[in-house]
């Protein structure tokens, strides 16, 4: 049995423990927040063995062999950082740290340790994506021409919507492009099986002053009746426009907003080729849509007796049967924790779950979109 802990309890942490517990071979035996009291309580909810108010008493538990991370964003370098020198494997949330320095740094000391290393870029992992993917590998589209697409959400649309992802010094410059264009960036560059290696942004923000709850908000709630507001400065964006080119000279563009009312949690792309396109919405994620030229467009459902061969794995149930969000995080786990298994340490480029190495680079494009949108020109991605 392989001993897990899991460092941060709010909306993504009991995530992950509920993935972990599908896979059978894997134990969450403490988790990690402050303050102890809290973690304490959260434990208890989520029937977790022993909770801790500190990452050194977290790392400290015996038997210990592998810890996610899944705090705010300002905390991730530093407890990877932590983890890493305590030589456990380790599971990130996205974004794996605030800059692309940082991300390097992060990429040496997993080398160097030795361990499995993963970050929690999801989307990939749902079955169509795979299957898109696949097309792609085995020529199905012909040459990319390009690719487009958006990540559109609506909880923060109104101006008392206010978390900490707001703060720069918390969830670091970029809010939109980095909490989900990062997102879009890894599921794009997953399927077309490019690096994005250029971008021109412009970045907005429709609230530079947000009206924040004195009692606090959690991620994705709603307001408070009884609400007591304080006015804050932002300096993040709320949504922002990219336009980009690939490593083989295709090119392509996505929009991000966190202020699109009606838009839950919308991630869509297509991909066109000089044979064929495919389309996918995480918000009907068991469809894919494959147009043609010269033949009838098709509506691909997950069914993995129709899926292509070296995928149909990542569909679990027959066709018809509804599989979504929480299935695509348990394929994550499941491929980490097969790797935590066997011993494998990830080689860059030759991993089935995104890794540092993927990390890295999301936040290299990152940083090229922020300096973009301040210089309003094109830049050129970091290698």
């Amino acid at each position: 049995m392989i001993n897990v802990g899991i460092a941060g309890t709010g909306f993504i942490g009991p995530a992950h423990i509920e993935a972990i517990r599908r896979l059978g071979f894997v134990e969450v035996v403490a988790l990690c927040d402050t303050p102890l009291a809290d973690a304490k309580a959260k434990a208890a909810q989520l029937n977790v063995p022993y909770a801790y108010g500190d990452i050194d008493d977290l790392l400290a538990h015996p038997g210990l062999d592998v810890v996610h991370n899944c705090t705010p964003n300002h905390l991730h370098a530093d407890i990877n950082r932590k983890i890493l020198r305590a030589g456990k494997h380790v599971f990130s949330e996205k974004p794996l740290c605030l800059t692309a320095l940082e991300a390097g740094e992060l990429v040496a000391m997993a080398e160097q340790a030795g361990v499995v290393h993963g970050v929690s870029f999801v989307y990939r992992q749902f079955a169509m994506v795979q299957q898109a993917a696949s097309m792609l590998r085995h020529g199905r589209l012909g040459r990319l021409f390009s690719a487009h697409g958006s990540y559109l959400q609506d909880w923060m649309l109104l101006e008392t919507d206010y978390n900490w992802r707001v703060d720069a010094a918390l969830g670091g410059s970029s809010r939109a492009v980095a909490d989900i264009g990062s997102h879009w960036c890894d599921t794009v560059q997953f399927v077309t099986g490019r690096r994005i290696t250029a971008v021109m942004a412009d970045l907005s923000t429709v609230w530079p002053t947000r009206k924040a709850n004195m009692r606090g908000n959690s991620t994705f709630s709603a307001g408070q009746q009884d609400a007591r507001y304080e006015d804050r400065p932002v300096t993040t964006e709320d949504m922002g426009f990219v336009l980009f080119r690939f490593d083989d000279g295709s090119k392509g563009c996505f929009s991000v907003s966190q202020v699109s009312a009606g838009r839950k949690n919308r991630l869509s792309f297509e991909v066109n080729g000089s044979d064929a396109s495919v389309a996918w919405d995480q918000e009907t994620p068991q469809q894919l849509w494959i147009g043609h030229r010269t033949a009838a467009n098709q509506l691909l459902c997950d069914d993995p007796g129709l899926m292509n061969a070296d995928v149909a794995h990542s569909a679990h149930f027959p066709g018809g049967h509804i599989e979504g969000w929480p299935d695509a995080f348990k394929n994550m786990m499941l491929q980490f924790y097969t790797a935590v298994r066997d011993g494998r340490a990830p080689a860059k480029g030759c991993s089935p779950f995104a890794t540092f190495y993927e990390g890295a680079g999301v936040m290299r494009v990152i940083d090229a979109i922020v300096q973009s949108h301040r210089q309003q020109g094109w830049v050129t991605v970091a290698d």
